[in-house]
């Protein structure tokens, strides 16, 4: 897949890339539970990354995400970042 320099590329395009990669490295082995472990492995960045962008604003990150500020408070303690 070839794309420009200036030419983003999309987030579900990322995800697909790296889902592929860890299917193409499981080598024949099988595996389950996949779709809990990408959720798992998602939210902790998606909290990490929107919080820095929110200037660790709460609300303003709560906002962001679409979520209750209690709701983002929960998942902030359940991941060490608060």
């Amino acid at each position: 897949m070839t794309i420009a320099k200036n030419t983003p590329i999309t987030l579900s395009a990322q995800v697909k890339q790296a889902v592929d990669q860890y299917l193409a490295q499981l080598d024949g082995y099988q595996t389950t539970d996949l779709h809990a472990l990408v959720l798992t492995e998602v939210e902790k960045p998606l909290f990490e990354a929107t919080f820095q962008y929110a200037g660790y604003n709460q609300t303003k990150t709560a906002q962001i995400l679409g979520i209750s500020r209690s709701t983002l408070r929960k998942k902030l303690d359940q991941y060490g970042l608060s």
